[in-house]
């Protein structure tokens, strides 16, 4: 069996789904009809920022939502909007996108990178109660793929403290805890609209958050120092333009309404991978943490405990026509961040999913769950020749 790296028939030829898809009628019609109107901006006479806003904050099962310009700025709107800055702490995990913690660093705070959960890869809320100090401020748990962490253990070792908890669900759109939906488990949460994310216009991002008060200090924060309802050219406080725009909020409205069934959609392709990968010694998907009852299924992550070395495994997936990601480096191995101060705990936990996990990708995961045949087929011919 030659592999396709070495001049073999790949184990798919056929091209997997588009990410973005295209687009529906009503995003069309939205979207023709903000841009015919001219009214482009979230301070002008449009309204589909704050309908967006809206429907989002009812999706998380909150009150308030402010629409940003993408999560990396919510997140940082978040911290300030709840007081977090200079000589606090924030503890985020050490298996994530760069941005939990720059974001941090963006507020003059310092990011307390702590260690996983060996096996769903999720901020351990045991590293978290190791991790704090008479500084820590707040706790930024991640959705990791789309699966909601650990919240409840989470939440109580910060009522314990006396922490904030701001959610990083950027992955997570119609996710649920224990029946609950991420984004308002905490004091905040924020979502994001990149162009991998599951739902997209480009960029952008959500904050949602249950509190008034909280609510009106990040509204703030994103609409330079202005009070909710004040004067135009009041700014009692210092803030930044941080809005997104009418066209992008046309894009993600009507999104809204077929949110669901592109989250089953990948959830069968899930099913239909587990399965398939259970004839596949070696490889196993990484599992959902506790409590998890709605997954969004942003990535699929396999842990791949073969004697295979990494970069081969990528580069022959990519030649059978299954493309994998190598996912995150650690946090604490970013030398950018801890030479601007960044505190990073032990995490060997994050050390093994960067040398043992990789990702099947979201538009991978809208392909009919039939395809998974393939994802399984081009692990075992791959494994087998790198073993050999």
């Amino acid at each position: 069996m030659k592999l396709a790296l070495h001049g073999g028939p790949p184990v798919r030829a056929a091209a997997w789904p588009s990410w973005p898809p295209p687009l529906d009628p009503a995003q069309r019609e939205l979207l023709a009809e903000v841009l015919d109107g001219g009214q482009w901006g979230a301070t002008q006479s449009g309204s589909v920022c704050r309908d967006l806003a809206a429907a989002f904050a009812r999706l998380s099962g909150v009150p308030y939502g402010v629409a940003v310009g993408n999560a990396t700025l919510g997140l940082f709107a978040a911290l300030k909007g709840l007081g977090v800055g200079p000589g606090d702490e924030v503890i985020v995990p050490a298996y994530t996108f760069v941005a939990s913690a720059t974001s941090v660093l963006l507020a003059g705070a310092t990011p307390v990178i702590a260690d996983v959960d060996p096996v769903h890869l999720h901020l351990s809320p045991h590293a978290v109660e190791a991790a704090i100090t008479r500084r820590t401020a707040a706790v930024m748990p991640v959705h990791l793929a789309g699966s909601p962490a650990e919240m409840d253990e989470i939440a109580a070792v910060a009522v314990r403290h006396g922490l904030a908890v701001v959610e990083d669900a950027a992955q997570a759109h119609g996710a649920a805890h224990r029946g609950r939906p991420v984004g308002g488990l905490g004091e905040a949460g924020v979502f994001s609209f990149q162009s991998s994310k599951a739902m997209t216009a480009g960029e952008g991002g959500m904050i949602v958050c249950r509190d008034a008060a909280a609510h009106e200090a990040i509204w703030s924060v994103c609409n330079v120092g202005r009070r909710l309802g004040g004067q135009w050219y009041g700014h009692p406080s210092v803030g930044w333009n941080l809005r997104m725009t009418e066209i992008q909020a046309a894009l993600l409205l009507p999104w809204l309404d077929r949110l669901d069934a592109e989250l089953d959609r990948r959830e069968a392709f899930c099913a239909a991978a587990a399965r398939e990968l259970a004839g596949v010694p070696g490889v196993e998907p990484v599992p959902r943490p506790p409590g998890t009852t709605r997954d969004s299924r942003h990535l699929l992550m396999l842990r791949v405990d073969a004697p295979v070395d990494r970069d081969f495994l990528l580069a022959a997936m990519a030649a059978e026509g299954v493309p994998l990601d190598a996912g995150y480096p650690p946090l604490g191995s970013m030398d950018a961040l801890t030479g601007a101060g960044a505190r990073a705990e032990p995490c060997p936990g994050a050390e093994e999913a960067a040398r043992t996990v990789v990702w099947v990708r979201q538009n991978m995961l809208m392909d009919d769950p039939s395809g998974a045949a393939d994802v399984a087929a081009a692990l075992a011919k791959v494994l087998t020749a790198g073993r050999a």
